[in-house]
C-alpha cells in the first residue's frame, strides 16, 4: 500500500474505525492526522493509535497528501469555508459524507477536487465493512487505488461507474446492516415469546446469522438460492417457514425497502 500523509477531518466512529484499521495493518501512525474540536477526543486518538491530532483543520490539511472528509453532511459547507485558501492541487480528497455529490463538493470547496466519494457501512467498526466508491474520470488510477486501500483496511470495497450508483450502494450495503438487525430483532422477540430467555434467544439468532454469513463466504461459487435449497427439506419445517415468508411477499417487501432507500438518498442530495 502506498504511504501518504493522510488527514481525517472529523473523528467520529467511521473515521476512528478506518484509522484503527490502518494502524493495525501497519500503516505508519506518524503519517496520520485527525482533527476534532474536542480536546478529550484528540487525546484519546493520540494515546490509542499514536497518530497526530490537530484542532485546526486548516493547519492539518496544509501538508496532507490525502484528506478524508468525515464530517456530517450538514457540517460540510462550514468545513469547506474554514479551509478557504487551501491549494487542493496534488491532494486526494475522499468524502464519506452521504448525500453530497461531487459537483456540490466542488462548489463548496471552490475547486475541481481530485475526489473519491465513498459510502461505507457500520460493520467497518469491526473490520467487516462494505464500501462503495466512485471517482470522476479525471482521478488517476493511482489515487483510486490508494482510496480503495484505505477502506480495505476495514473490509471489502467495490467501485461504481456512475455517481448515481453510490445511492444503490446505500440501499444494498450502507443501510443494509439495519435490515438484518431488524430481522434478527423480530426473530429474537418470537424466540422469547416461545419460552427462551432474552440471552438465549439472542444467542440462537446471532449465531445462526453468523453461521449463515460464514457459509455464504465459504461457498463463494454457490448461488444463494442453492444454499437456501440445501437447508430446505421438502415438506419439512424450513419449507413451511419459507412458504410463510413467500406468502407474505418477503421479496417484494425487500425490493420496496431498498428502492425507498435509493429514493431518500436522491432526496437528500437536494438538501445540501
Amino acid at each position: 500500500m502506498e504511504q501518504k500523509k493522510v488527514t481525517f477531518i472529523g473523528a467520529g466512529n467511521m473515521a476512528r474505525s478506518i484509522i484503527a484499521g490502518l494502524v493495525a495493518s501497519g500503516y505508519p501512525a506518524n503519517l496520520i492526522t485527525a482533527t476534532d474540536p474536542n480536546e478529550d477526543q484528540r487525546s484519546f486518538l493520540a494515546k490509542t493509535y499514536g497518530i497526530n491530532t490537530e484542532a485546526d483543520n486548516l493547519a492539518a490539511v496544509k501538508d496532507a497528501d490525502a484528506i478524508v472528509l468525515a464530517v456530517k453532511p450538514q457540517l460540510m459547507e462550514v468545513v469547506a469555508n474554514g479551509l478557504s485558501g487551501t491549494d487542493y492541487s496534488g491532494k486526494l480528497v475522499i468524502s464519506i459524507a452521504a448525500g453530497i455529490s461531487a459537483q456540490r463538493l466542488n462548489e463548496m470547496f471552490g475547486a475541481t477536487l481530485n475526489l473519491v466519494r465513498v459510502m461505507p457501512n457500520t460493520p467497518a467498526l469491526v473490520g467487516r465493512g462494505m464500501s462503495g466508491l466512485y471517482a470522476p474520470e479525471h482521478v488517476s488510477e493511482q489515487d483510486k487505488a490508494f482510496a480503495a486501500s484505505l477502506l480495505e483496511a476495514v473490509g471489502k470495497v467495490c467501485w461504481v461507474e456512475q455517481e448515481s450508483g453510490i445511492n444503490n450502494v446505500i440501499a444494498a450495503a450502507g443501510s443494509a446492516p439495519a435490515y438484518f438487525f431488524l430481522f434478527m430483532e423480530a426473530m429474537q422477540a418470537e424466540a422469547i415469546a416461545q419460552g427462551f430467555d432474552k440471552d438465549t434467544a439472542r444467542l440462537l439468532v446471532q449465531q445462526s446469522a453468523l453461521g449463515a454469513a460464514e457459509m455464504v463466504i465459504a461457498n463463494a461459487d454457490t448461488e444463494l438460492s442453492t444454499l437456501r435449497e440445501q437447508v430446505t427439506s421438502k415438506g419439512g419445517t424450513t419449507a413451511e417457514a419459507l412458504r410463510t415468508f413467500n406468502e407474505h411477499q418477503l421479496s417484494d417487501i425487500v425490493a420496496k425497502a431498498m428502492q425507498a432507500a435509493v429514493t431518500r438518498a436522491e432526496e437528500m442530495e437536494k438538501l445540501f
